[in-house]
């Protein structure tokens, strides 16, 4: 040992005994409350309760954030606490998690955002495999792309709610950030670079400014590039980091998309009817009759009730019945008094009404 080095040896050695003597702590603890969630699983099974409460989970951690004093970040605890309440739900029963795959796309990262890495998550080949699995049984819940901050609604998605008998019982929003990946971290030498349509249209101005010549050639998900760029070093896909280091990718360019407050919100799919928090959101399907001031008329009982939408989008209807069908989401539960009354009076004015359910809002 050299004379530098000793010093700081002599100061980090006690340090880190401390380290270890908390982590044997931890590991305790964590055991123990492994213990108590069995329990708890074991009394939910004889009453038939569900393992998964999305509203519970998320008071949670917000209870974890607000004791918190620093200087862990409240969205490094998040993720902690994620993870113990996955592990712990592990222990009651194996969850499966339908999600628009293959391995890597941002569906996956939802979907492990969301639920932790205690569930088995089943890739499927486009999205209505997705919502199959979940309402055939194969899999207790499933997570698909709802909108994009950039590009809108995904619209197949919003058939799929429209068509099938489907129940939201919980949200996320994430951050998208694309890079450009490759076998070799450089731009020289490119062919084509590969990516779902969305992401090839989020980052068109830095594709015409960094490759203007190069061929952009869309295909089913950006995991699906990344998979085909570790098989050729002339092609690169537009995807995230853990597509990176799932197929063996280098990073040519990092955060390439053209706005940086690029993001998706995903809806996950369940039987749960989590209950009410105080921050949570109702998602609706409606249509009117065809006839003037209709719409007006529709909207009338949200104000009267004072309850606020944060979203409200028409698309063509499809059957003929009516002309447009309006997908909406409502601040708040249905459970609420001012909600519940304005549901009612939308339930008795519109020509169709679906409610796709209320579940907790998630600040990620």
């Amino acid at each position: 040992m050299s004379s530098e080095t000793a010093p700081s040896d002599a100061v980090l050695a006690p340090l880190r005994d401390q380290i270890d003597a908390i982590d044997r702590e931890i590991l305790e603890l964590l055991n123990r409350r492994a213990r108590l969630a069995q329990r708890i699983g074991e009394h939910k099974h004889q009453l038939g309760l569900p393992v998964f409460r999305p509203e519970r989970e998320l008071a949670v951690v917000r209870k974890v954030q607000q004791a918190n004093a620093g200087p862990l970040r409240d969205t490094s605890l998040a993720a902690v606490w994620t993870e113990i309440m996955s592990a712990c739900r592990a222990l009651e029963a194996t969850q499966r998690v339908a999600y628009l795959g293959p391995a890597g796309t941002y569906t996956e990262a939802a979907a492990r955002r969301f639920f932790g890495a205690g569930c088995e998550f089943v890739p499927c080949a486009d999205l209505d495999e997705v919502v199959r699995g979940q309402l055939g049984g194969a899999c207790s819940h499933a997570v698909l792309p709802i909108e994009n901050s950039t590009e809108g609604a995904v619209a197949r998605t919003l058939d799929l709610l429209l068509s099938l008998p489907v129940h939201i019982c919980g949200e996320i929003s994430l951050p998208i950030h694309h890079n450009l990946l490759r076998l070799r971290p450089e731009l020289q030498g490119l062919r084509a670079v590969l990516a779902h349509p969305q992401a090839l249209s989020q980052c068109r101005q830095w594709l015409d400014t960094h490759l203007p010549g190069v061929e952009r050639r869309a295909v089913a998900s950006n995991a699906e590039a990344s998979r085909l760029a570790a098989q050729d070093d002339t092609l690169a896909a537009i995807a995230g980091e853990h597509a990176a280091r799932l197929y063996g990718l280098q990073l040519a360019a990092t955060r390439i998309q053209d706005e940086i407050g690029n993001r998706t919100r995903f809806v996950v799919l369940g039987a749960e009817t989590p209950a009410s928090t105080g921050h949570d959101r109702t998602s609706l399907i409606l249509a009117v009759p065809n006839v003037a001031g209709a719409v007006v008329a529709m909207l009338q009982p949200l104000a009267a009730h004072g309850v606020s939408m944060s979203r409200f989008e028409s698309r063509p209807a499809r059957s003929g019945a009516w002309e447009y069908m309006f997908y909406v989401d409502l601040e708040g539960h249905a459970e609420d008094p001012p909600v519940a009354a304005a549901l009612a009076a939308l339930r008795a004015h519109c020509a169709f009404f679906k409610n796709l359910g209320s579940y907790p809002i998630r600040q990620d």
